[in-house]
């Protein structure tokens, strides 16, 4: 009996020790206390062990990561804290699991400094050596992680006994339903899950049958396209499944004779460029001020959303002098801080284009090779004016909220 007792104290020493070790990066993030505003760095360290509990979200902590950047700014000190951060290990419980849960989101972390560095795991795993030496490696010299989650990384250094959790936007880490049936009896049994928080209520109907049930839901009659995510031996991967169209439908039918019906706004005819406005202009001295739906003088369809950016000074509290980047549209910087960091909000940008505006293809993909071309420029006034530019937007006020104002947040 006493044996017996020894041997469950000694265990749970042994667990007590470790997640102590994994608690390390609080103190990293405590010592930051000269940047950002006062009490921020001690904020953001409190945030910590709950991202890395065992039953935590992998994304979570790549996603707090992030924020310590945009929120303390990019000095070394901050960036090399928040790479000791996406690189601890993550809370293990041996007895309930045996293998750890990673982050399979693509997009994170978005901070360029923090992407190819790759985490500790608990020894007991099987195949620990050789990823415990792979994250040391990482700090030194990040691996490529280009168009990568942190699971895709681990994998292409050689370890992937592990479990994926949070698959890339566009996948099946969005959420909602919309259930397409086309009537020519083709069932597309997918579900395309979009997390829709765009509160316009516009439920869009196309003539070619698509029945869609949601929020906000676009039929734009092309086929009733719908992707999912599969994911082997840790690593997700697109699939595109297509529902095929009636026999006697022509391309020309399917892309132009969708009609939208707007709740309140009568009926308007989709001619292939999205002719529904999204957010009305707002003008709150909180959230900010904007303009309202424009249309890209490039062609593109974004959708029911504008992807400009703004470029102010002292948002939400920041000291006197500090710019940072925002997403104009409320739709989109909704529940978004503003970033020091310009790619973070070019990242969100397009991720809020695939997930809630109903942006068509094309469309993200501007989106995203702006983001490619531009996400590591300088960070002032002219990477935001080439982003908007890029994207059909020139000319565009940077400042349409006349920062500094006191109370000003910037965003929804």
């Amino acid at each position: 009996m006493y044996n017996k007792a020894a041997l469950i104290s000694a265990i749970l020493a042994v667990a007590e020790a470790r997640f102590g070790q994994e608690q390390t990066p609080v103190a990293d993030i405590q010592a930051l206390g000269n940047f950002g505003n006062p009490g921020e760095a001690a904020t953001l360290s409190g945030q910590v062990p709950g991202v890395l509990l065992g039953a935590a979200d992998p994304c979570n902590k790549l996603t707090l990561a992030d924020q310590i950047v945009s929120t303390l700014g990019n000095d070394p000190q901050v960036i090399a804290a928040a790479q000791n951060l996406v690189a601890a290990e993550q809370n293990f419980n041996p007895f309930a699991v045996n293998v750890p849960n990673i982050c399979g989101d693509a997009s994170l972390p978005a901070t360029e400094e923090l992407r190819g560095i790759v985490p500790l795991i608990d020894p007991a795993v099987t195949g620990s050596d050789v990823e415990n030496a792979n994250s040391a490696s990482s700090l030194q010299s990040p691996f490529d992680a280009t168009g990568l989650s942190v699971a895709d990384v681990m994998i292409t250094q050689g370890f992937s006994n592990f479990t994926v959790n949070g698959a890339a936007a566009g996948g099946n880490a969005n959420n909602g339903n919309n259930n397409n049936n086309n009537n020519n009896n083709n069932n597309n049994n997918g579900n395309n899950n979009n997390n829709n928080n765009n509160n316009n209520g516009n439920n869009n109907n196309g003539n070619n049958g698509n029945n869609s049930n949601g929020n906000n839901n676009n039929n734009s009659g092309n086929g009733n396209a719908a992707t999912t995510t599969s994911v082997t031996c840790g690593k997700s991967k697109a699939t595109s499944t297509t529902a095929a169209t009636a026999a006697t439908s022509t391309a020309a039918s399917n892309n132009n004779n969708n009609n939208n019906n707007n709740a309140g706004s009568g009926n308007t005819n989709n001619g292939g460029a999205s002719a529904q406005a999204g957010a009305g202009a707002v003008t709150d001295a909180v959230a900010g001020n904007f303009p309202g739906f424009q249309e890209s003088s490039l062609g593109l369809d974004f959708g029911t959303c504008t992807p400009t950016v703004k470029f102010e000074e002292s948002l939400n509290g920041r000291k006197p002098g500090e710019f940072t980047f925002q997403a104009q549209d409320p739709v989109i910087n909704k529940g978004q801080q503003e970033a020091l960091n310009p790619n973070i909000i070019f990242n969100r940008i397009c991720d809020q284009l695939s997930n809630v505006c109903g942006a068509a293809d094309d469309a993200v993909a501007a989106c995203e090779q702006a983001q490619s071309d531009l996400g590591s420029g300088p960070k002032d006034e002219t990477t935001a004016n080439a982003w908007n530019e890029a994207l059909g937007f020139a000319g565009t006020d940077l400042n349409p909220d006349n920062a500094p104002q006191d109370g000003l947040v910037g965003h929804t």
